[in-house]
């Protein structure tokens, strides 16, 4: 059984006998998938390995960046380039067809801890979370930290200086934007939990009250997190990915045999979430369309 309902109203968004499909295994630890809808693809890292790999349904699992240094959250923005957090360099990356370029990797002069999730808002500019994960060996690292806190930035178009939005975490990982980008969210893995943030014109950040406590028994933390196009959020958690409410509620999981990392919106019609966890990468059909950023 993949799907356990809580309330209702996650029939709704899903049917319960929808199935749970491992498309590859093998891998050390996936994370950060990202869907290309152009060429109907998915990109996902593998950080140990220092690889970002390619999966299409008629090629399968393909190496795309080797190394990556140690690449986590991935995404692509309004002109479909890869957008990608490296723990090694400490550094956001953009890549085209024929070069790769530095986005930000210093704020106020010192060097970030290690970019790891992103997404890319309307106007194009890039939020992103910087916690301590990629500064251990194997992971990046070992690293020095250089800033005292573990932040929340977001880096305007054309621009390589980021802005502090938010820097009263833990361990800042997931981070996901409401449809009409008025709220942000973001789960801080330590903590357990995930918080909720105003956004006004000018991106000042107000709230930022917990909303959401995801604990419980068995494998998994608040890592990943995704919205669907009516604001419910997905968020990977003990034993798999937990099905929630713009308001809070907890409607139901999606039960993996893995510890869950990271979730993508993808196929023609992103009703499909594509699930990274541990060696595999999974994924499941919704009746509700994903909002990808």
């Amino acid at each position: 059984m993949s799907i356990e309902v809580f309330e209702p109203e996650m029939k709704r968004l899903i049917d319960p006998d929808s199935k749970l499909v491992r498309l590859a295994s093998g891998f050390q630890f996936t994370e950060g998938p990202a869907w290309n809808g152009h060429d109907h693809c998915l990109y996902f890292s593998d950080i140990p390995a220092d690889t970002i790999f390619r999966y299409t349904e008629n090629e399968g699992v393909q190496v795309f960046r080797k190394p990556s240094h140690y690449a986590n959250g991935l995404v692509f923005d309004s002109q479909r380039r890869l957008v990608t957090c490296e723990h090694k360099t400490r550094r956001v990356t953009r890549s085209s067809a024929t070069r790769i370029e530095v986005i930000t990797d210093h704020y106020q002069g010192k060097r970030l801890n290690s970019p790891n999730d992103v997404i890319v808002a309307h106007d194009g500019s890039i939020l992103f979370t910087d916690p301590l994960y990629g500064l251990r060996e194997g992971l990046g690292g070992p690293g020095v930290q250089d800033l005292d806190f573990q932040g929340v930035y977001r880096v305007m178009l054309n621009s390589n200086e980021p802005i502090l939005l938010a820097d009263d975490f833990e361990a800042p990982n997931g981070l996901a934007l409401y449809p009409d980008e008025r709220c942000l969210y973001v789960n801080d893995t330590v903590r357990r939990h995930i918080r909720k943030f105003e956004v006004n014109e000018e991106w000042k950040l107000t709230g930022g009250e917990v909303l959401i406590e995801i604990k419980g028994k068995g494998e998994g933390k608040p890592d990943g997190m995704k919205l669907d196009t009516e604001g419910n959020i997905y968020c990977t958690g003990p034993q798999g990915v937990w099905v929630c409410t713009p308001a809070g509620g907890v409607l139901g999981r999606i039960l993996l045999p893995e510890k869950a990392s990271n979730l993508a919106w993808g196929d023609s019609h992103y009703r499909t979430l594509f699930i990274t966890a541990s060696t595999s990468i999974y994924k499941i059909s919704f009746l509700v369309q994903g909002h990808s950023h």
